[in-house]
């Protein structure tokens, strides 16, 4: 490798919006991400209410049918 054209490798901390704290290494000295694998509802097998159901639901539900 040419010598100092490449970004200093550190340790680095990834935050997500739920308050998990990953540990790994990186570029950037923090990361901030807004959903990892302890919150995804992929992973939980959870759905948050304000992502549960489709436009259809939110229609009838607006209007009362």
């Amino acid at each position: 490798m040419k010598e100092s054209i490449h970004p200093e490798y550190t340790d680095s901390v990834i935050i997500c919006s739920c308050g998990e704290r990953i540990e790994t290494r990186s570029n950037k000295p923090e990361i901030k991400v807004e959903v990892c694998s302890k919150c995804h509802p992929f992973y939980t097998g959870k759905q948050s209410k304000a992502k549960a159901g489709g436009r259809v639901d939110r229609f009838k539900q607006k209007y009362g049918i």
